[in-house]
């Protein structure tokens, strides 16, 4: 019982290091951009205020608001840039348990989830921001003054942000898919009309209630599919894994 406790309990102890080391990276990024609170929010809230009629402007509508929003905002952009940081002690977990082909097939995975999620907050703000907020200002009713709470506009960016993000990732899903042995590359090419249909529904669910937002998200999104059906070829499971996993079992 004790030799069953004892590893165990080791896993667990490194388990804690490994999130601790994870936090403390978070917390560093996050001192060394507090100070730019204000700063980093006037970046992210520039798509909007480029958009804005003349005279426009952002508002707070709770006494605390100016204050506590920048520091969110602060907070989860320190998480951001530390994902390969967070990334790395994951991998660094949970790759002594793994066989040598899923330690060749993992280790790229990992760090280009992250590359493609930037990717998408990336395409996100410079692509979709633009032109979203550009459509959303020119059809304000006449009258009607556009102010925009500095809280409700974070949560809606950030919204798109994880919406573009996640799906940035479908290549490393197409390819799990393929490797894990669920579907072929060739299986999943012949579903293209059936996943062209999802990705545009996906878009009318994640994203505004305007064609423009919702085409941007899905186009994007059919075009990594066929990205990541691409590449699957290449991670199709081979006989010699499966004899590498059978003998190691």
């Amino acid at each position: 019982m004790n030799q069953i406790h004892q590893p165990l309990f080791s896993h667990l102890v490194e388990l804690r290091g490994r999130i601790l080391r994870a936090f403390a990276a978070v917390l560093l990024v996050f001192l060394a951009l507090v100070y730019f609170a204000n700063d980093i929010y006037t970046i992210l809230a520039e798509p909007l205020l480029r958009q804005l009629p003349e005279g426009g402007t952002m508002i707070a509508t709770g006494v605390a608001t100016p204050f506590l929003t920048p520091m969110k905002l602060t907070l989860i952009v320190s998480f951001f840039l530390a994902i390969p940081y967070v990334l790395y002690q994951v991998w660094a977990f949970i790759a002594p348990g793994l066989y040598k082909h899923e330690k060749r097939l993992i280790t790229p995975l990992v760090f280009s989830s992250a590359l493609l999620f930037y990717a998408g907050a990336a395409f996100a703000y410079f692509v979709v921001f633009p032109l979203a907020f550009g459509f959303f200002t020119k059809m304000a009713p006449e009258g009607v003054t556009i102010a925009t709470d500095i809280a409700s506009y974070l949560d809606f960016v950030l919204g798109l942000f994880i919406a573009f993000g996640i799906a940035f990732e479908i290549p490393i899903a197409t390819i799990v898919i393929c490797w894990t042995g669920m579907m072929t590359p060739k299986e999943l090419a012949k579903k293209r009309p059936y996943v062209i249909v999802i990705v545009f529904v996906v878009g009318m669910l994640l994203t505004p209630p305007d064609v423009i937002s919702q085409t941007l998200l899905a186009i994007p999104m059919w075009l990594l599919f066929e990205v990541g059906v691409f590449f699957a070829r290449f991670y199709v499971r081979r006989p010699e894994d499966e004899e590498e996993q059978d003998s190691a079992s």
